[in-house]
């Protein structure tokens, strides 16, 4: 007998009713006989959509690039490359950009001794863009998807990432393409919801902190030369960088002194009271300022250097270090300069976290794996347990919930002044960047004769 499933599905369809009422399986066309099969594993698995006859996978990285976001790359492929599911595995040269040339690689033809160096190498391995689609777009990537095969669409990328993947994921909706498509998550701002932290955020932080210790120390060493100096970081609204400069900090005279966070409005006289206090109590001023923070009026300091607009219309800023100097030297008539570290941040191969590369490996993996599930339309989420050690496990959020969705700096990761992390920050952050941050040895001073 045909089993029960069967009829449940296929009752309503009358080109397949013989199925459901056959007695006798092996009298019916080979073609229906396959389909029903299909079908069946369909239902099994509790009703995802099962893969077509053949399953190309296309996989595009992003944004800005990071230390380890060919971790998701190589998670992904070597993944994709056990499962006997998955036909070809094709990458976009530059993103949602190189697929819509028709710019694709063929992974499965890369040495095998390329994915283990790939795995420690920075930057974005496939190229990345910042390409926002455009009105016709999707469609054209669903014809050229269609052409190729491709069934399978898996992306790496921040938010406007999440945005394209969730765009796509509409478009093949709209024309009855069978696509499934997953968003891998990726970006040194930690600002995408529903997970509890980015892939690549925790190299980005490690390397904010250890940069700050570091640009300190020269700082102490002649502070009268130069005692206000401000660290400029990346981040775009959320502060999520700029505190973790903060991570090396073990008391209330170590450095840096005073956050500026793009999600606290910035007050000239409030500011210049802070900087006067601490250097008269310290003797120089570290100040670590994200480089989109706005004024009371919403107006950002870094506007002056504004220099255009990329595809998502995200302001092309420099100029809030810049702007915080001359404050400074203006009306306290203190010798102050400024520190960027500008891509370092994304890309310094010699800070990765071996917690970040791991976890970004691993949403690569799962991300194929939600593919092969049936998944479509989602992000992978991390997801942070703290027994028996820190380690993190990955669930699925609707990308229509995450598409252009930012997450901001808690309020109770700050303190009264708002302008300092508090322990809370401290027990988030501290696991995410790895190895023990150095502590850095002085001498005591034991005076001559004393």
């Amino acid at each position: 007998m045909i089993c029960k499933d069967f009829v449940n599905f296929f009752q309503n369809l009358s080109w397949l009713a013989v199925v459901a009422r056959s007695e006798n399986i092996s009298t019916l066309p080979l073609s229906i006989v396959i389909m029903t099969l299909v079908q069946c594993k369909n239902l099994s698995s509790g009703g995802k959509q099962f893969m077509t006859s053949r399953n190309n996978l296309v996989i595009g990285q992003s944004g800005g690039a990071t230390a380890v976001i060919n971790a998701s790359l190589v998670g992904a492929v070597e993944h994709a490359m056990q499962d006997a599911r998955i036909d070809g595995i094709f990458g976009m040269r530059h993103g949602i950009e190189g697929l819509l040339r028709e710019e694709l690689l063929d992974l499965r033809k890369q040495p095998a001794n390329l994915w283990p160096r790939l795995l420690v190498t920075p930057s974005a391995a496939l190229g990345s863009c910042r390409y926002k689609l455009q009105e016709e777009d999707p469609q054209r990537v669903i014809d050229i998807l269609r052409r190729y095969d491709i069934h399978c669409l898996l992306y790496i990328g921040g938010n406007d990432s999440a945005d394209t993947t969730h765009r796509l994921a509409q478009a093949a909706q709209h024309a009855a393409y069978d696509l499934r498509a997953i968003s891998v998550p990726k970006t040194i701002d930690n600002d995408l919801p529903y997970t509890d932290h980015c892939p690549g955020y925790g190299s980005a932080a490690r390397f904010m902190a250890l940069a700050t210790m570091d640009s300190t120390m020269n700082t102490k060493s002649i502070p009268w030369h130069y005692p206000v100096k401000v660290i400029e970081t990346m981040g775009r609204d959320a502060g999520w960088l700029t505190a973790s400069s903060a991570l090396g900090k073990r008391d209330e005279d170590d450095a840096p002194h005073i956050l500026l966070l793009p999600e606290q409005p910035f007050n000239e006289l409030r500011f210049l009271r802070q900087v006067e206090e601490v250097y008269r109590r310290v003797g120089y001023v570290i100040i670590v300022t994200a480089e989109t923070i706005r004024d009371e009026r919403g107006q950002q300091l870094g506007a002056a250097g504004q220099v255009g607009l990329d595809a998502f219309q995200h302001p092309l800023l420099s100029g809030a270090a810049q702007q915080l100097v001359e404050l400074v030297k203006r009306e306290l008539k203190l010798r102050a300069r400024f520190d960027k570290s500008g891509d370092l941040q994304r890309m310094a191969s010699n800070s990765v976290s071996s917690t970040d590369r791991n976890e970004a490996y691993l949403v690569g993996k799962m991300g194929v794996e939600a593919l092969l599930a049936g998944e479509h339309d989602k992000m992978v989420t991390l997801v942070r347990h703290s027994e028996p050690i820190y380690h993190c496990s990955t669930g699925l959020a609707n990308l229509s919930e995450v598409a252009n969705v930012q997450r901001l700096l808690p309020g109770d990761y700050l303190d009264a002044s708002k302008t300092m992390v508090t322990q809370a920050f401290y027990e988030y952050a501290l696991p995410l960047i790895g190895e023990p941050l150095p502590v850095y040895a002085k001498l005591q001073q034991i005076r001559i004769g004393q």
